[in-house]
């Protein structure tokens, strides 16, 4: 059984217009069609679906995300290409979550602050912090 459109965007959490997109950029060439023309998506595409959202939601461009389904196209002669890109990947998704980690330092530093301040009924206890960012 095929999906739509509509259902295969639902299933994988974007927008039809979002995969109408990825179609229009090249990133769907496995995707056939059916007798009106419209995309049939099969069982066997979410894999590759998961695997471009993935990329994208992460931050990789849709120009590099291209070239991955392009040599994936090509055969086993780029296995090396395609390692290579989600090793360079790796590398950017974790230098995000060293950031985020920072944030939520941050984020869980104020926590304490203010649960401190409201066990206390003032922000007072904290001598000379305020909840100014700058002087945090």
């Amino acid at each position: 059984m095929g999906y739509n459109i509509a259902q295969a965007a639902e299933r994988i959490g974007v927008t039809t217009y979002t995969l109408r997109y990825y179609d229009k950029e090249g990133l769907l060439p496995f995707v056939e069609r059916n007798a009106q023309g419209n995309r049939d998506f099969k069982e066997s595409d979410f894999e590759w679906l998961e695997v471009i959202t993935c990329l994208k939601s992460s931050g990789m461009p849709i120009k590099k995300i291209k070239d991955f389904i392009d040599w994936c196209v090509q055969g086993d002669d780029t296995l090396e290409k395609r390692l290579n890109v989600f090793l360079e990947h790796k590398k950017v998704v974790e230098a995000k979550l060293i950031e985020l980690q920072k944030y939520m330092d941050k984020i869980n530093y104020k926590i304490r602050y203010y649960e401190t301040a409201i066990e206390a009924g003032t922000e007072a206890i904290h001598k000379g912090k305020s909840c100014s960012p700058i002087i945090d």
